[in-house]
């Protein structure tokens, strides 16, 4: 894979980020501040860290990615469509009647690896991969990400005993830490802090970042495994609804599609954000 430079994997970022506001806005529905929150993370992988592509998707060394946070399916869908695994036009059929592209991840869609959508099953799945993964000494790694506010659901954590325990350092577990779930902030809904942690004390070796920081996304990717032996697990911090700013930290933008106005103030501040990118560059 051709890694990108850190202002080439910005402008990533601001693309995706209308391409994501666009196919929710087509569709009518759509998960808009979890997707705008997550989309720096996806663009690292998908473009820096993992080895996969449409042309290694079959074969059995490739890196694995499960989207444990299912709702946030836009973000996915978007950096998919860039990098070749399904035509970009296919997005404008999201939500649509005898569509695949519904409102969470399915192995209908190429690229895909997993069903998720019912939270706190992602991890237990990726778990499996990185277990079955070491026992066939295959050099893959299996990275998932996981919401914040499905970390209440208990499976998270049986799952997290488990890599653990078989060491799993092929592991790669990624938290957006946006602090906003459906229903408000996650620590008035159910506390998670101290949440580093309780994930140390699950065994993890645990390191934080700036979530929505391309080059601290890089630096914390590239330094991965963490510790010999340890599951791996970045807490990365983020910004609900981030790059628009009517829609960063605002709550209801859990699950809103924009307006024809809005739409089109976003597109602008995004271009405005591009522009600044150039100039810096």
């Amino acid at each position: 894979m051709v890694r990108m430079s850190i202002q080439e994997l910005q402008r990533k970022s601001v693309e995706y980020r209308k391409t994501i506001l666009k196919i929710i806005h087509h569709a009518h529905a759509g998960h808009t501040g979890g997707s705008l929150s997550c989309i720096d993370i996806l663009n690292v992988l998908y473009n820096h860290v993992m080895n996969v592509s449409p042309d290694t998707f079959s074969d059995p060394n490739h890196d694995r990615y499960v989207q444990s946070k299912g709702h946030s399916v836009e973000a996915l869908y978007t950096v998919l469509a860039d990098k070749g695994f399904f035509p970009v036009e296919d997005l404008d059929t999201m939500e649509q009647y005898g569509s695949h592209y519904t409102g969470h991840p399915t192995r209908d869609i190429p690229g895909i690896e997993q069903n998720t959508g019912a939270l706190g099953h992602g991890l237990s799945v990726a778990v499996g991969m990185a277990l079955a993964a070491k026992m066939d000494g295959r050099p893959c790694r299996v990275f998932t990400l996981l919401g914040d506010g499905e970390l209440t659901e208990g499976s998270s954590w049986e799952a997290s005993m488990t890599a653990a325990h078989y060491k799993l350092d092929n592991l790669v577990v990624i938290i957006d830490r946006n602090k906003l779930q459906i229903t408000g902030p996650t620590e008035t809904v159910v506390a998670l802090e101290p949440l580093a942690d309780k994930f140390a004390a699950f065994g993890y070796a645990v390191q934080q970042c700036d979530g929505n920081d391309i080059a601290a996304l890089v630096e914390t990717f590239d330094r991965v495994p963490f510790e010999p032996g340890k599951p791996n697990l970045i807490l990365a911090n983020t910004v609900k609804g981030k790059g628009i700013s009517f829609t960063e930290n605002v709550v209801a933008w859990h699950h809103k599609v924009p307006t024809d106005d809005e739409l089109s103030r976003a597109m602008a501040e995004l271009d405005r954000a591009a522009a600044e990118i150039e100039v810096i560059a």
